[in-house]
């Protein structure tokens, strides 16, 4: 799992290097919302041949499909985010510094992994 943080009025696509530029294993598919619809994410992802599932701006001028049936999957990422944001201290940020909320978060992340491996 990679966590970082970026700053609230940063767009969603600038985030996209610090996640995928790691020594995480290859994805096969990138399921992503619309802020991440951007020419220099589709060319990356298609040069790593990893398949993207974005849906398109409405400004976009070249039309992008989607499987809707793999999009769905998507779900479960933001219901991931839903859980975490079940601790309180996750979702208010009360912590001064980024170091102690991305290791919160972490805990978090590991709390509901093994509440998840023990069902």
């Amino acid at each position: 799992m990679r966590t970082d943080i970026t700053p609230g009025q940063t767009s969603d696509h600038l985030g996209f290097d610090l996640v995928m530029y790691d020594n995480l294993p290859e994805p096969r598919v990138l399921l992503a919302d619309r802020g991440y619809d951007a020419d220099r994410i589709r060319k990356t992802m298609h040069e790593r041949n990893v398949l993207t599932q974005i849906p398109m701006r409405k400004t976009r001028k070249i039309r992008v499909g989607v499987d809707h049936g793999l999009y769905r999957l998507r779900n479960m990422v933001e219901r991931c985010f839903n859980k975490l944001k079940n601790a309180r201290r996750v979702a208010t940020r009360y912590d001064k510094t980024a170091e102690s909320y991305l290791g919160f978060i972490d805990i978090t992340s590991i709390r509901l992994w093994v509440r998840h491996l023990s069902t």
